[in-house]
C-alpha cells in the first residue's frame, strides 16, 4: 500500500464499525467509512467528543450534525500547499488526504523533468492534483464538469499562493473535451484522471466506468506528447481491483510508449491502531 503519510494538519485518528475519525485541522469529524468492517474502538471517549458527525439517511445521502459551531470553511495544509475545507453533502469535505502520496510522486517527476511540463487534470474535482502540480512548475488544464468544484479549485490554487501560475480551468464533459483537444492537435506531457464510478456530465452525458474508462484511456493517448512523462489513474470504484487497474494501463500505455506501470492500493495509517492502515481507493501509474 502507497502510505500518505506527510500530512501534519490531517490525522486519521481511528477507523471502527463503519466509521472513521479524523482532524481537520483542530477540528474532529466524524464520517462513514465502509472499509472499516471491524469493529474494536479503545477511544470511546474521543470517539463521542467529534466536533460534527455524519448521519446516513435510510432513504439515501445524509447530513451532518454539528456539536460545535463551526466556521464556514477552514484551511490545512500539506508541504505549504492550501486547501479550503467545509462539510459538504454526501459526507465529503472537498480534499481527499491520501492522495497527498501521488502528489508527491508526481511531484517529483515534474521538478526533474528538466524541461517545461504540461499536466492535464480530468474529473479533477476541487484540484487537490492541480495545486501539487502548479507547485511542482507544471502548467495545468484543469477539467471538471461542476462548475462549483472548479471554482472552489480555483481558491485553493489562490490560497496556496499559486495565483499567476500558468493554469486553465474547463468546465465541461471530460469526453468530449479530450476529443476536442485530439481535433485541435493539442498534446500534453502527463495526464491526471480520478474517475467516478457513475456520473452525468453538464449536458446530461452519462458515464458508467466499466463501460468508459479503457476507451477514455485510449482517446487520452491521442493527446498525448511523443514521449510523455506519467498518467496517473485513481479509482474509488469497489469492483475495480489493482491487477484490473494494472492491466488496463499495461494495455494502454505501455503498449504504446513503453514505461513501466505499477498499481497499488492507497491509503492512511490509523494513529490508534499503530502498524495498520485504511484503504482508501486504488491508483494506478503509469511512467515512461
Amino acid at each position: 500500500m502507497w502510505l500518505a503519510d506527510g500530512w501534519s494538519d490531517y490525522r486519521l485518528v481511528d477507523a471502527s464499525s463503519g466509521e472513521k475519525l479524523e482532524y481537520w485541522g483542530k477540528y474532529l469529524l466524524r464520517r462513514p467509512e465502509p472499509q472499516a468492517v471491524w469493529s474494536d474502538r479503545q477511544i470511546k471517549d474521543l470517539w463521542n467528543s467529534s466536533d460534527a458527525k455524519y448521519f446516513r439517511s435510510s432513504s439515501g445521502g445524509g447530513k451532518w450534525k454539528f456539536y460545535t459551531k463551526l466556521p464556514q470553511r477552514w484551511q490545512i495544509t500539506y508541504k505549504g500547499l492550501t486547501f479550503n475545507i467545509k462539510p459538504m453533502g454526501f459526507k465529503h469535505t472537498g480534499l481527499f488526504p491520501e492522495q497527498a502520496v501521488n502528489w508527491d510522486w508526481f511531484g517529483d517527476i515534474i521538478k526533474n523533468a528538466k524541461k517545461p511540463v504540461k499536466v492535464l487534470n480530468l474529473f479533477a474535482y476541487t484540484g487537490g492534483a492541480t495545486v501539487a502540480a502548479l507547485s511542482a512548475g507544471a502548467e495545468v488544464v484543469h477539467v471538471d464538469a461542476s462548475k462549483g468544484m472548479v471554482t472552489w479549485a480555483k481558491e485553493n490554487v489562490v490560497s496556496s499562493g499559486l495565483g499567476d501560475a500558468p493554469v486553465r480551468y474547463i468546465v465541461d464533459d471530460v469526453k468530449k473535451f479530450v476529443a476536442r483537444e485530439a481535433r485541435r492537435g493539442h498534446r500534453y506531457d502527463a495526464i491526471i484522471m480520478d474517475p467516478p464510478s457513475y456520473g452525468r456530465g453538464p449536458g446530461g452525458e452519462v458515464w458508467k466506468i466499466e463501460d468508459e474508462l479503457y476507451p477514455l484511456i485510449c482517446d487520452c493517448m491521442k493527446i498525448m506528447a511523443d514521449e510523455p512523462l506519467f498518467f496517473l489513474l485513481n479509482s474509488y470504484t469497489t469492483g475495480l481491483g489493482i491487477s484490473v487497474i494494472r492491466n488496463v494501463l499495461e494495455l494502454s500505455l505501455v503498449k504504446r510508449f513503453g514505461g513501466r506501470a505499477e498499481a497499488d492500493e492507497i491509503g492512511l495509517s490509523m494513529e490508534y491502531k499503530k502498524g495498520m492502515a485504511l484503504p482508501c481507493g486504488i491508483s494506478g501509474r503509469w511512467q515512461r
